[in-house]
C-alpha cells in the first residue's frame, strides 16, 4: 500500500478575488481550455492548450489555439502566462505556436524531470533531448506564487494521474487539471507510468482541502450518461457528490476501484504523439535531417 506523502501547507485562497474565466471546449479531444483574466488588469493566462492533429494524416493544424488567441486579441488582453496543469496524454499542448504569437511564459510542475526520464527512455531519445525541464520557462515547486497582473496565484503537487501534475489557484479559481473530473465523472486513470491509485486519492483530498466556495474547473469531461458538456464546478460539490471519492469513501475503496477500473480501459488515442510532443513543452520533435517526425515504440507502452 502507498503511504501517503505528508502534505505542505497551502497559501490562502482570495475568495474574494474572483477571475474572469473563459472556456473553450476541444470536440476532439474532450478538453477545455482557458483564458483566466485578472479582474483588475487586462492581464491573462491560458491553461491547458491544444494544438489540432490529424494522427492518421500526420497534419498539424492549430485552428483551437487560434481561437484562444483571437479572444485576448479582440479584449485587449495581456498574456503572461501559459500554464500546462500537466503533461497531457490525450491532447498536444500549443504553448510554443501561441508564446511565438501573444508572448508569455510557459510553465509546469518540477516533477517534468520525472516524466522525460520515464518517457525519454520509453522513445529512445538522444541526448539531444534534455531532460532538466529547460524546455519550459518555469517548473513550479510545490506551494510556489506566481502573478498574473495584479492577480496571486499559486501552485501545488496534485501527483497520481502522472507525476507532474499540479492544481493552479488563480484568485477564487483552481485548475485541477486531470486530478478530478466533474462530480458525475469521478476522476481520471491513474496507471500510466509514474501513476499511483493512493498518491491520486491523497491529491484529492489535498484539493477538497481548499474552502468549499473554491470554484474548480476541469480539464477534461465527457458528458456521462449523455448529459451536456460541462466544467465548472466546486470543492462543496465535489465533496458531496463525487461518485469516486465523495460521501465518505476511503483511500481503500478508491485504490480497490481505480485499479480495477484502469484495468479496463483502452490507451488514449493521442497518447504516443502527445507525450512526445508535451515533454518538450508543445514543440514537435525533429530528425537528423530537422524535419518534424513522431516515433511509435511498438509494445513499449
Amino acid at each position: 500500500m502507498t503511504t501517503p506523502a505528508p502534505l505542505k501547507p497551502l497559501p490562502a485562497v482570495d475568495l474574494g478575488l474572483r477571475p474572469d474565466v473563459s472556456a473553450h471546449f476541444d470536440p476532439q479531444t474532450n478538453t477545455i481550455s482557458y483564458i483566466v483574466k485578472d479582474p483588475a488588469s487586462n492581464a491573462c493566462a491560458i491553461v491547458d492548450s491544444v494544438m489540432d492533429i490529424d494522427y492518421a494524416a500526420g497534419r498539424i493544424t492549430y485552428d483551437h489555439a487560434d481561437a484562444l488567441i483571437a479572444e485576448i486579441e479582440a479584449r485587449g488582453l495581456s498574456l503572461e502566462w501559459i500554464i500546462e496543469t500537466h503533461v497531457h496524454a490525450d491532447h498536444l499542448s500549443a504553448a510554443p505556436y501561441i508564446q511565438q504569437k501573444l508572448g508569455g511564459k510557459i510553465g509546469i510542475g518540477a516533477n517534468i524531470l520525472i516524466v522525460q526520464d520515464v518517457f525519454g527512455k520509453i522513445f529512445n531519445e538522444g541526448t539531444e533531448f534534455q531532460r532538466d525541464g529547460s524546455q519550459f520557462d518555469r517548473l513550479f515547486e510545490d506551494g510556489d506564487e506566481y502573478q498574473v497582473g495584479q492577480m496571486r496565484c499559486f501552485a501545488f503537487h496534485t501527483p497520481g494521474h502522472t507525476p507532474a501534475c499540479m492544481t493552479h489557484v488563480m484568485g477564487d479559481a483552481a485548475f485541477v487539471g486531470d486530478t478530478l473530473f466533474m462530480p458525475d465523472g469521478g476522476s481520471a486513470r491513474a496507471d500510466f507510468p509514474g501513476g499511483d491509485a493512493g498518491v491520486l486519492y491523497d491529491s484529492i483530498q489535498r484539493v477538497l482541502s481548499l474552502p468549499d466556495e473554491t470554484r474548480l474547473f476541469m480539464c477534461h469531461d465527457y458528458g456521462p450518461n449523455g448529459r451536456d458538456i460541462q466544467w465548472e464546478t466546486t470543492v462543496a460539490e465535489e465533496k458531496a457528490h463525487n461518485i469516486h471519492v465523495g460521501e465518505g469513501k476511503t483511500r481503500e475503496d478508491f485504490i480497490a476501484f481505480r485499479t480495477e477500473r484502469d484495468a479496463q480501459l483502452d490507451v488514449p488515442r493521442l497518447i504516443i504523439p502527445s507525450l512526445q510532443v508535451n515533454m518538450r513543452a508543445g514543440e514537435i520533435p525533429r530528425d537528423a535531417d530537422g524535419r518534424p517526425m513522431l516515433k511509435v515504440p511498438v509494445n513499449g507502452l
